[in-house]
């Protein structure tokens, strides 16, 4: 044990110290993405759930007045009115598959003299900042549409803000500033439509995998055992070079013995 007492300095105290914080930091960090991952298996459980229904009136839903609900994010729904198209605005900066281009964002006026935010779909486009003008049209009269409900983003500022006919991000709060008439909570990803539109892609069903978390959060605990070894690792390779160090001052030690003690 007397090896072992150089860990009782105050830089190998220091030291451990700052391994005990560091492995406790990464632990919970591991917890953290675990934790992800149980949340993102029941949202993904839920929205397996609402998919696999048959659509739903949008006022079933999303009543007037009424906001979206995290839970129903997902939920089909089904809608008829007809669409604004002076009011319509793109999402800027989307890619999909690689290609870049921007969401398709027209209001659909209900007959209640409200409006329901639909995301038409993705318009590929060259990488510009301006608005493209070539958006297929709508049909101009009424129109049947169903599809997924989301939320809104939880962006905010400029960027949910109209600005030449488009935002960066979707929200029925900054768009209804642009828009006479009062907007429904949320918006749709379109999926279906009678009459039908061509030229424009529809949302693609969301991901449901499980995504890195289980991963990352193996890696995180792996940084705290890591952390924990190499400390071991130091403090072994400290106590070897002091047995070498004691050893030649051991053996120096002898050899000055010999050089007093007179020979007979």
């Amino acid at each position: 044990m007397r090896e072992l007492r150089f860990l009782l300095s105050p830089r190998w105290v220091g030291f451990a110290v700052f391994v005990v914080a560091l492995s406790g930091v990464c632990i919970q960090l591991g917890i953290w993405q675990f934790h992800k991952l149980e949340d993102r298996q029941v949202r993904n459980e839920l929205v397996r759930e609402h998919l696999a229904e048959d659509p739903v009136p949008l006022e079933d839903v999303v009543p007037d007045g009424s906001a979206v609900k995290p839970e129903q994010e997902w939920t089909v729904v089904s809608a008829s009115g007809t669409f604004d198209v002076e009011h319509q605005v793109t999402v800027k900066y989307i890619s999909r598959d690689g290609r870049p281009g921007v969401d398709v964002l027209t209001p659909l006026m209900l007959d209640d003299g409200t409006a329901l935010l639909v995301d038409r779909g993705f318009l590929e486009t060259l990488r510009t900042n301006a608005q493209p003008d070539d958006i297929p049209e709508p049909p101009s009269g009424t129109v049947d549409v169903s599809g997924w409900i989301r939320v809104d983003s939880s962006a905010t500022g400029q960027a949910i803000r109209v600005n030449d006919g488009q935002v960066r991000a979707i929200s029925s709060k900054g768009i209804a500033e642009h828009v006479p008439y009062e907007l429904r909570d949320g918006y749709l990803n379109l999926q279906e439509q009678t009459p039908a539109t061509e030229g424009i892609d529809a949302e693609p069903r969301p991901d449901l995998g499980q995504g890195p978390h289980f991963f990352y959060g193996l890696q995180w605990w792996f940084f705290a055992a890591l952390a924990i070894v190499g400390y071991g690792w130091f403090a072994r390779a400290e106590r070897q070079e002091r047995r070498k160090v004691a050893a030649r001052a051991a053996r120096a030690d002898v050899a000055a013995d010999r050089e007093v003690t007179p020979t007979r």
